[in-house]
């Protein structure tokens, strides 16, 4: 699974990434975040605006529901290989999937992502790790999938998404996870927003990232509490999976305090975040 992630890139840097622009109300919304978890809104740029970076929440709701639901995930195998088997390349469930079905064929986004968390399946958060793209490629795309709810009681409509999950790769199994998020690549994310791609492709984009072009290291388990933020909960505790040169990862190295990539005029009101010297990425 995938139930926490980083977003820590500026609005300008996702814009630019991803050639979009923001929906005029994002800039209120936006803030750096350490800990994004179920029930935050988060950048994503949705299929019925593939042009648009907007915000959602973190946490699916079908719109026939009758009650909201917070899915973090679905599982690109849907109820097939439930062993979670690495090698599996047989169907794509999740096309039949009630919950999710509506979805994948015409209500996809991309989640922006600049690192995500993940631990072993047995200790989970209690041995966390931060994982992210080499080289300094972030931020990057997650596969995803949206839909809009309205509450019965009150009418006030939620747009909420999840992240689709595949098999793990070979950096998910050092660290002892059974699953990976479905990260897409470049290339990739045009046709993953757009509703004209044959439903086969969309299945053949669910593999997982090669794993030599990410790394991990572990982190604080305070990073389970939902409520904990800022950039110390992303310092190293502890070697990298694979070891990294120093040049490797200077990029990283750069991107925090969270606050360097604020523009005051729109953020003066979030609380200030400190400046480590350790590397984050």
């Amino acid at each position: 699974m995938c139930g926490r992630y980083v977003t820590v890139s500026s609005v300008q840097t996702v814009e630019k990434r991803f050639h979009v622009q923001a929906a005029p109300d994002v800039g209120a919304q936006w803030r750096p975040n350490a800990n994004v978890s179920h029930g935050e809104a988060a950048p994503v740029i949705a299929s019925d605006a593939p042009h648009t970076l907007q915000m959602q929440q973190f946490g699916f709701t079908p719109r026939w529901a009758k009650k909201q639901f917070y899915m973090i995930n679905a599982r690109s195998e849907g109820d097939h290989n439930k062993e979670d088997h690495p090698s599996y390349t047989g169907a794509m469930g999740i096309i039949q999937k009630p919950m999710f079905r509506q979805s994948i064929r015409d209500r996809r986004c991309i989640v922006i992502a600049d690192a995500f968390i993940e631990g072993p399946r047995q200790e989970k958060l209690t041995q966390p790790y931060l994982v992210y793209a080499r080289h300094g490629r972030h931020p990057f795309g997650l596969a995803g999938i949206w839909d809009e709810w309205a509450n019965p009681a009150t009418g006030e409509i939620t747009r909420s998404f999840a992240i689709l999950t595949t098999v793990a790769n070979e950096l998910m199994q050092a660290i002892g996870h059974h699953r990976s998020p479905v990260i897409l690549d470049e290339e990739q994310e045009q046709a993953w927003v757009d509703l004209s791609t044959p439903l086969s492709d969309i299945t053949g984009m669910l593999r997982p990232y090669p794993a030599q072009k990410l790394n991990a290291y572990p982190i604080s388990p305070n990073i389970r509490d939902p409520r904990a933020n800022g950039s110390d909960l992303l310092q190293p505790i502890g070697e990298r999976i694979h070891p990294e040169h120093t040049f490797e990862i200077h990029q990283g190295l750069e991107l925090f305090g969270m606050g360097e990539s604020r523009s005051p005029s729109k953020h003066e009101n979030r609380r200030p975040y400190d400046n480590p010297q350790g590397s984050l990425f």
